[in-house]
């Protein structure tokens, strides 16, 4: 297989394709680079097709008339993105913006729509990149709707610190305060506290969980 196929292949919704069916689809795909900030699309915008994430990350994000940015989800390769509006018929219903040097391969809908006739089980794999984001649409609801600032940053850091492992957290002030739905100078103020008592490390703009069971108190503490 090509090097392209190879990425291809560790992306899940593709995984299981044959050698052939995944030739077809990296000589249809086009490859895409992106810097840090940089825009792969906007909420609103047609959407043409589905992005592959083989290189690097990117973060999922509505933007409020204020121009405040609520961050929906933040997905490292190997991935996809985009996938719902290719079957509903509707625009890009959120804007995606690179965290880190990123490499997609864009694949145009009509393309998609192929290869997922050629693979029944595809439109199956679909839904279960669908389903996962839904539970990360509605845990971000609940946290915005539910409990103190200080609470919902605490349950974020150790979802972060599950995913992550021990190494730091690679999530800025500002993108942890998108994610919650607050401003940067909240978080970091509960950040500060949550250093001084020993939960977490800070070193220049590194950050650690060393004290997960003082975060999980945070969590479960009475709003």
């Amino acid at each position: 297989m090509s090097t392209r196929s190879d990425f291809i292949s560790k992306i899940p919704l593709f995984a299981g394709l044959d050698a052939e069916e995944l030739e077809s689809i990296a000589a249809r795909a086009v490859e895409r680079r992106y810097e840090p900030d940089e825009s792969l699309f906007w909420e609103g915008d047609r959407a043409e097709g589905l992005f592959l994430l083989v290189e690097g990350s990117v973060k999922i994000f509505k933007t409020a008339p204020s121009g405040r940015e609520m961050m929906l989800d933040m997905i490292a390769a190997p991935s996809s993105v985009a996938e719902l509006p290719l079957f509903d018929g509707g625009p890009y219903p959120a804007s995606v913006r690179a965290v880190k040097p990123s490499v997609a391969l864009f694949l145009h809908k009509s393309d998609f729509h192929q290869a997922c006739r050629q693979n029944p089980n595809l439109p199956l794999k679909i839904l279960a990149v669908v389903g996962r984001r839904l539970r990360t649409l509605v845990n971000v609801v609940e946290s915005i709707t539910f409990g103190s600032v200080t609470k919902r940053l605490a349950k974020l850091l150790l979802e972060l610190h599950g995913e992550q492992g021990a190494g730091a957290i690679a999530m800025t002030h500002q993108e942890m305060a998108s994610r919650l739905g607050t401003v940067r100078e909240v978080v970091s103020r509960n950040l500060a506290r949550f250093r001084v008592q020993g939960y977490i490390r800070i070193e220049g703009r590194e950050l650690s969980v060393i004290d997960a069971e003082g975060l999980r108190g945070e969590a479960a503490a009475e709003s």
